[in-house]
């Protein structure tokens, strides 16, 4: 027998022995009615003790970012992990310094929002290259970093666009649509899978297609413009519920509260979401299940921190699974969470 041969073999029955033993100590502990010891959980609190976790969102003044926030620190805390919140407060410059300074103080993982597909990118990839993974959180740059957590925006176009299509039956088919800020993710993209639909539905007339920049106020004078042009309006394409509740303040105002069909998205918030469909002001709001996507980002992170897999060699993503909330289930338990949930 060649010697290596021999040396492996005799690595294997060590290998052998040892793992009978413990199989043996196991099989004695449990006969005599002692616990265990579980090896792999030590590992497991000494990977994510001590660690530091930066979140930078586009403003802490919105549920969705606060429902993201207390999910991970209610998750993450217990276990010693450090949270480090910097506010955007909704300015680009002062998230793009942000990311910049934590390039320097080097935490170990960071979770972004994304104003815009291309501010952070360079940044969140020299920062994947210094050794610090990033998550980037529902609005992600044009830099694919370790994961995405968030939603499918082209899908949510294309339903979105499907449900006015729909109302619009045997109606005139002209449709606004309010677009958030032009070169955000959440925008653009949900543009893209609106367009798809409507590309195969010609008898839809896209009256208006203007960007309210996520401002509930900009959305309400814009649609107060569209439907004074155009009192026939049949629906209305609202690209997130925070600033459509100035959308539908607009249509309310006017008398057409049911009459002009409203589609929006959100984080499936209750007052924001389920509340305002059940009152009429939203006929169909798409969430995206902020409790959802904070388990999702804490699996992520808890993953990425215990791995020993180097930054920015991991890429996932992980969208969301929507959730259609209308009137049928907007009064159900579970549909919408609460922040003191």
């Amino acid at each position: 027998m060649p010697f290596h041969h021999h040396r492996q073999l005799s690595r294997s029955l060590a290998a052998g022995v040892l793992c009978a033993g413990l199989i043996t100590s196991a099989g004695q502990a449990l006969a005599q009615g002692k616990g265990l010891d579980e090896p792999f959980r030590e590992p497991y609190l000494k990977a994510l003790q001590g660690k530091t976790v930066a979140y930078v969102p586009l403003a802490m003044n919105v549920d969705l970012m606060q429902g993201w926030y207390a999910g991970m620190k209610r998750e993450l805390e217990p276990l010693g992990v450090k949270f480090v919140l910097r506010d955007a407060n909704w300015s680009t410059n002062a998230g793009a310094q942000a990311v910049t300074t934590l390039l320097t103080e080097k935490p170990d993982l960071m979770v972004v929002q994304n104003p815009d597909v291309t501010t952070y990118a360079k940044l969140l990839q020299r920062a994947e290259a210094a050794g610090i993974h990033v998550i980037q959180v529902n609005m992600r740059s044009s830099y694919n970093s370790s994961a995405y957590v968030g939603a499918d925006w082209i899908e949510m176009g294309e339903k979105q666009a499907a449900a006015v299509v729909n109302a619009c039956k045997g109606k005139s088919n002209k449709v606004a649509i309010m677009q958030g800020q032009l070169s955000a993710a959440a925008s653009a993209y949900t543009l893209t899978g609106v367009e798809k639909v409507f590309a195969k539905h010609p008898e839809i007339k896209v009256v208006s297609s203007q960007a309210a920049d996520w401002d509930a106020t900009k959305a309400k004078g814009i649609m107060q413009t569209v439907l004074k042009q155009h009192p026939d309006l049949c629906g209305v394409v609202g690209f997130w519920d925070g600033m459509d509740v100035g959308t539908a303040a607009a249509i309310q105002e006017a008398g057409l509260t049911g009459k002009v069909f409203l589609a929006t998205s959100g984080g499936g918030e209750q007052t924001r979401s389920c509340d305002l469909v059940k009152s009429g002001a939203f006929d169909v709001d798409f969430s995206y299940d902020v409790p959802s996507q904070s388990g999702s980002m804490v699996t992520m992170i808890k993953f990425l921190l215990q791995s020993g897999i180097k930054a920015g060699t991991a890429k996932a993503s992980i969208y969301t699974t929507l959730l259609p909330i209308t009137k049928e289930n907007a009064g159900l338990p579970g549909t919408c969470w609460t922040l003191s949930k």
